[in-house]
């Protein structure tokens, strides 16, 4: 007789799979609750100490980990020495091994949780029975995710075993499984006893979806989430359309970074292209967007749309006249709902939009390397500022220019964001020179450039980009200073009545 260990956490489907499989003649060996769950079902699981002769110990800390346990999963069954010890020894083998581990990601994330309750979700002997087995994969199946038992118990049902090809799958999830989990454990430690930048790094992520493709249709892709994604579009509900690509992921990131930068107030963003088109700020989620949208209704054309209040009917109503990939907000009202999914493929995400920005990393790769880096978290107000200049802004300038500063962090470097009345009217993205950003910034801004303020991401090298931007009628400058020629620009400011602001802080976006 065929004998399986089974020994879970996760016990969903845990009883119908264990009854197919003494259906098919195996014998069940089960430790803990498991063996509980089994017998209320009317099962009739060996008991684990039955096996090792030896009780659970130290309040089940020690209980599997026995060579009658380790041996019966580790022995190369076409090994005659391996083969000949287990019998001289009395061990039988065991020929399935269906185990998944202490939910510590759960326990992490549990309000108020202690670290001594974390610490006993540590597991030992589970990763151990799994890793054992999955050495041996070549004779045993072994099953950490209740989605693999219809397959497992279907081959057995048709062929008496399983599949080399599954037994193989199966040990790569296994060891992708405890991976993950060792990693998740390193993590929570690491941050408990501060290390920032340890000397080697472990993260992992979980699929949420396969994607149709990457940047361009040649190009797999797909989507993963880390372990705590709050404020991320991993975490989104999505409400209407057709699914999102990769393009329309990272375009919904950026979007959503730039309304974390206007908590407490209504704000709206329209974005194309990693670059925010059309930003704007008003009394109410509708009047924010009317800025957002005047400020360029030519680029917001195919593009992301999102927002940090619900949308009513009279703002779907807006939003409907426009071709728009994607609309994020914390919810739509039913009315809302009513228009907006009358256009068959514009993406509805429901995501808490106004939720506080949290401090994580950044991780950005290149070949064969990881950059990582802490998020640029940082905000000025109007304290922070220093005026270099003779003329000091006015208290409208000031609460322009910090919208503007707000906004040119996450535009591409060089970066130059044109702003007046609430609302960008001009933004210059990811030039080579810093006069090439604002003169794209000017042009679009035209005639509502007269009285506008500037936000530069970075110092000015030269007085040039100043000098254009007051001639187009540019009253206000803020930027980060900190250039062996500010005075260049200091005094062009000067001359001409203009008030600059120093931040002592760049925001350059790659």
């Amino acid at each position: 007789m065929k004998r399986a260990l089974v020994s879970v956490s996760d016990k969903t489907n845990l009883v119908e799979f264990v009854s197919g499989l003494v259906d098919c003649g195996y014998e069940i060996i089960s430790t803990g609750g498991t063996k509980k769950a089994l017998e209320a079902a009317g099962l009739k699981p060996i008991g684990i100490s039955d096996i090792t002769g030896f009780p659970e110990i130290m309040d089940g800390r020690v209980k599997t980990l026995h060579p009658n346990v380790h041996g019966a999963l580790l022995c190369v069954r076409d090994n005659p020495d391996h083969v000949a010890q287990i019998k001289e020894l009395g061990i039988d083998y065991i020929d399935l091994v269906c185990v998944n581990l202490y939910p510590f990601k759960e326990t992490v994330q549990k309000p108020g949780v202690s670290h001594e309750v974390i610490i006993e979700n540590i597991d030992i002997g589970g990763p151990s029975m799994l890793r054992s087995a999955s050495k041996n994969y070549q004779s045993i199946p072994v099953i950490c995710d209740p989605k693999d038992y219809e397959k497992v118990l279907s081959e057995i049902k048709e062929n008496g075993e399983t599949t080399f090809e599954t037994r193989e799958k199966l040990a790569a999830k296994v060891f992708r499984h405890t991976a993950r989990y060792d990693a998740m454990i390193a993590d929570y430690l690491t941050k408990k006893t501060g290390e920032e930048f340890p000397e080697s790094l472990t993260i992992t992520f979980d699929k949420v979806q396969d994607l149709r493709y990457g940047e361009n249709p040649h190009q797999k892709a797909a989507f993963y989430k880390g372990m705590n994604p709050k404020y991320s579009l991993a975490n989104a509900t999505q409400l209407h359309g057709k699914e999102l690509s990769y393009n329309n992921i990272q375009d919904g990131n950026a979007a959503i970074e730039i309304l974390k930068d206007f908590d407490g107030q209504f704000a709206a963003v329209g974005l194309k292209h990693m670059n925010p088109c059309g930003v704007g700020i008003g009394d109410t989620i509708e009047a924010a967007w009317d800025k957002a949208y005047e400020a360029d209704p030519v680029s917001i054309f195919g593009g992301i749309v999102a927002l940090n209040d619900v949308v009513g009917a009279s703002l779907a109503e807006k939003l409907s006249k426009i071709f728009l990939e994607i609309i994020i907000a914390p919810g739509f009202t039913p009315e809302a709902m009513d228009i907006l999914t009358k256009k068959k493929n514009i993406r509805l995400m429901e995501l808490d939009t106004t939720l506080s920005a949290t401090t994580s990393l950044k991780y950005t790769n290149v070949n064969d390397g990881l950059l990582v880096q802490d998020m640029d978290m940082h905000t000025v107000k109007a304290d922070d500022l220093r005026c270099v200049t003779n003329r000091k802004p006015t208290d409208e300038e000031v609460r322009q220019l910090l919208f503007g500063w707000n906004v040119v962090k996450h535009v591409k470097s060089n970066a130059i964001v044109l702003v007046k009345d609430d609302m960008t009217i001009g933004v210059g993205a990811g030039q080579m020179n810093r006069v090439g950003a604002a003169e794209i910034a000017i042009k679009q801004a035209g005639e509502k450039c007269e009285g506008s303020v500037l936000a530069s991401d970075a110092f000015f090298p030269f007085g040039d980009t100043v000098e254009a931007a007051i001639k187009a009628g540019v009253t206000a400058i803020i930027q980060p200073g900190g250039s062996v020629r500010d005075q260049e620009s200091i005094d062009i400011c000067n001359q001409y009545g203009v008030t600059m602001v120093f931040t002592g802080v760049r925001h350059f976006k790659h």
